[in-house]
């Protein structure tokens, strides 16, 4: 009797820890914001020296970044529930206003440009200020910024 409560706390024990090791795995979601960030500074630099062609360069990374794994993607979904309309949703926003900005930087328009990479940031910040912290406290147990 004592060896199986003592083999049911060690599994219990076990299974806890890979739960938290999980929960503390950086989703592939983490990494494409990553480098969606990297992206924008790049922008933010072509811009600054009315380099049109690095702006238009840029921008196809944007507009159509990765997707995570389906594995992943299912795990978000059952997450976010009702709400992953709305996740699209700004998602779609933002690969529209990043195409924008591609067309724009292919004419050479500065103010064009300006105006689309606003709206590329504002739907990214729309975004992030209604599901970042959500997700950090879900996924990584930590309180969401």
């Amino acid at each position: 009797m004592k060896k199986q409560s003592i083999l049911v706390a060690s599994l219990i024990t076990f299974a806890l820890s890979i739960t938290h090791a999980q929960a503390a795995e950086p989703l592939e979601l983490q990494k494409v914001m990553q480098e969606l960030g990297r992206n924008m500074q790049v922008i933010t630099d072509g811009i600054s020296r009315e380099d049109w062609e690095l702006v238009a360069k840029t921008a196809p990374h944007i507009a159509e970044h990765p997707q995570p794994p389906v594995s992943e993607k299912m795990r978000i979904m059952k997450f976010m529930g009702p709400e992953m309309s709305k996740f699209k949703a700004l998602d779609g926003k933002t690969h529209e206003a990043a195409h924008d900005l591609l067309h724009a930087a292919n004419e050479k328009d500065g103010q064009k440009v300006i105006a689309a990479f606003q709206q590329v940031q504002t739907t990214c910040l729309n975004c992030h200020q209604t599901f970042r912290g959500k997700f950090v406290e879900h996924f990584y147990g930590a309180p969401g910024k």
